[in-house]
């Protein structure tokens, strides 16, 4: 598997086991980590306060691909998709770990500490990050209207 240089990875309390087991994972595999926290498990944590510097650094350019995980993976993908320039996706399976890169650019997967074993989301995430864009027109007229969007003022 290519190694893209630098992956992001944060969580909260629900997600902070899973969080420390799939760094201990990248590690080994030697790939380049920037963890945003929490740095230890503290009950009544905010996940956006680990998801958006991370969706920041994503969407700035520092970081390639992110990992955000919390409770359900519902929250941490809602705010990491606040993030102009975030694709994030709460995903739980083998296709749309691979799909939603290669059509859609999807640049954070999220996952539910709560929800899915240590097995599987490692499983998931090598998918992800193996997987790259693939660069057609269906693809870039469907992200071009995403980025207008996201230009729009509410």
């Amino acid at each position: 598997m290519g190694k893209i240089l630098r992956i992001g990875i944060a969580a909260d309390h629900a997600g902070f086991e899973l969080k420390e087991y799939l760094k201990k994972m990248l590690l080994e595999l030697e790939y380049n980590i920037t963890d945003f926290g929490n740095s230890e498990q503290k009950p009544g944590d905010d996940y956006p306060d680990y998801v958006i510097p991370l969706a920041h650094a994503i969407a700035g350019g520092n970081i390639a691909r992110g990992i955000a995980i919390c409770g359900s993976g519902v929250g941490a993908s809602i705010v990491a998709n606040k993030v102009a320039g975030i694709k994030a996706c709460l995903i739980h399976e083998k296709f749309s770990a691979r799909q939603g890169v290669e059509d859609d650019d999807m640049n954070m997967i999220c996952f539910g500490g709560r929800v899915i074993n240590n097995i599987l989301a490692w499983e998931l995430t090598t998918i992800f990050l193996a997987a790259k864009f693939i660069d057609v027109e269906r693809h870039t007229r469907r992200l071009a209207k995403i980025t207008e969007l996201e230009k729009l003022k509410p």
